[in-house]
């Protein structure tokens, strides 16, 4: 029973604090990515720059900061056009969604993940974060709606308090 009144109070409290599956990325770490790409600019290895651009990449869409998000993203959408391979391709536009959802552009980042669902049907992580993005837009739809309602019943209550003033 305690596992019961617990689990419904985590998924209570992870609705409000707006928890996700999606994993982040301390800068640390970004820094780290930002040390071996520059280390890879130098070499002549064009797949060794590629690789430590798309980890950079990776590591900034997944920050808490929203700088980060927005360089992930610009750098993404740079490299987006020099993609040979449908898989890289792929990747990069589901690193997108990723980075457009953390910013909270979420129609964008449901027609990013949407565009990577036609490619891989199946692909996992794609089907994941579409549905943390539904759960998204449907929890602030719900949010929306009670402000909305609650702004509607005070303007209501005032009315009928000023109205049974001048009576």
């Amino acid at each position: 029973m305690d596992a019961k009144i617990r689990g419904f109070f985590d998924s209570v409290g992870s609705f409000f604090s707006g928890g996700d599956q999606i994993p982040w990325c301390d800068h640390d770490i970004i820094l780290g990515c930002e040390r071996e790409a520059v280390e890879a600019a130098k070499g002549d290895s064009d797949e060794l720059k590629s690789d430590s651009i798309m980890r950079l990449s990776w590591a900034l869409v997944h920050s808490k900061r929203s700088e980060d998000v927005q360089r992930g993203i610009a750098m993404l959408e740079a490299s987006l056009a020099n993609v040979s391979s449908p898989l890289q391709q792929r990747e990069k536009v589901y690193l997108l969604a990723v980075g457009y959802y953390r910013s909270g552009e979420f129609s964008r980042s449901r027609q990013l993940v949407d565009q990577c669902l036609e490619v891989a049907p199946d692909w996992r992580q794609a089907l994941v974060l579409k549905k943390t993005i539904e759960d998204r837009i449907a929890r602030d739809g719900v949010i929306g709606i009670g402000i909305t309602a609650t702004a509607v019943g005070l303007l209501a209550g005032g009315i009928a308090a000023a109205l049974s003033r001048k009576k």
